[in-house]
């Protein structure tokens, strides 16, 4: 009996949109861009925190010094850079080898260094360290003391631009929330529109259905389910919309920091099946909500 009577909701929806799909498509475009919206935000911020998440594994704190060579000056420091317990290794690197990573990372630079009698770049110690361990006063004074040191000429801590980078996730996971609610809200009320629009051109079919004893449920129904459907075409159209956007600028990873950062993952099935979940109530609710005051017929 529920099987024929949801039968009954799906077929009245179907036609319902096939006779009023003008007004619907509007609708659906509306939810879709919101979805959409709202999905990229999400897939901006997936893959930048996963990024993030990759870049702390692998920083380093690097202590440039002023010694030319590390074997005097710079093994005072070396063995101070050592002490603390959240230091897993020191690299000594060479001011050679500073200048040979540099000419390899930006060969069409390499010709500026050719007749330099000395090195143009300092000598350094590359810190790793334990990322879960690491942080707190005693990192900063311990950092404060290495900078202070005379035989130091500065301490790159990739930490503060990771920090920095997890504040722009901040802000975009937050603009996207506020960006894809608002255009979430006018999508329901389109939803709503549209479909008290279509009551009320059925209004002559529901007079006879109530006067044959026809209950409310049984009258609103293909309303709900309509805006259901509606909901669950637009968030179909945005889920396609971002897989195709990914399509484009994936195949770039190799070349692009948009294709290899930004775009280089897709979300997540169950993050795919929350935004179809999120139209399809969205389209319910304004179903609801547009027929919730409304007296039929």
């Amino acid at each position: 009996m529920l099987v024929r009577i949801f039968g009954y909701f799906v077929s009245e929806a179907a036609v319902s949109l096939r006779r009023s799909w003008k007004v619907s498509l509007v609708a659906i475009v509306t939810i879709a861009m919101s979805l959409f919206i709202g999905g990229t935000f999400l897939l901006l911020t997936a893959n930048l925190s996963r990024v993030v998440e990759e870049w702390r594994d692998e920083a380093r704190i690097v202590i440039y010094l002023t010694a030319d060579d590390l074997a005097t000056e710079g093994s005072r420091v070396l063995e101070q850079a050592s002490e603390p317990f959240w230091v897993t290794a020191v690299k000594e690197v060479s001011a050679a080898e500073a200048r040979s990573r540099f000419e390899n990372m930006f060969p069409s630079v390499r010709e500026l260094f050719k007749d330099w009698e000395e090195e143009p770049l300092p000598p350094s110690l590359e810190v790793t360290f334990d990322p879960e361990v690491v942080g707190g006063e005693r990192v900063d004074e311990w950092l404060a003391s290495l900078r202070s040191d005379p035989a130091v000429v500065m301490v790159d801590d990739d930490r503060d631009w990771l920090r920095q980078l997890e504040a722009l996730i901040a802000i975009l996971t937050g603009l996207g929330a506020v960006v894809g609610v608002v255009l979430l809200t006018a999508a329901v009320f389109t939803i709503a529109s549209v479909i008290r629009l279509t009551a009320y051109l059925y209004r002559d079919e529901i007079e006879v259905m109530r006067l044959v004893g026809a209950t409310e449920l049984f009258i609103r129904g293909p309303f709900y389910v309509e805006g259901f459907i509606q909901g669950l075409l637009g968030g179909l159209l945005a889920v396609g919309g971002l897989y195709t956007g990914y399509l484009i600028l994936n195949p770039r990873a190799s070349t692009t920091f948009l294709g290899n950062v930004v775009v280089d993952r897709f979300l997540a099935p169950e993050v795919l099946l929350s935004l179809l979940l999120l139209g399809s109530l969205a389209g319910l609710f304004g179903a609801v909500l547009s027929l919730r005051r409304e007296k039929l017929g």
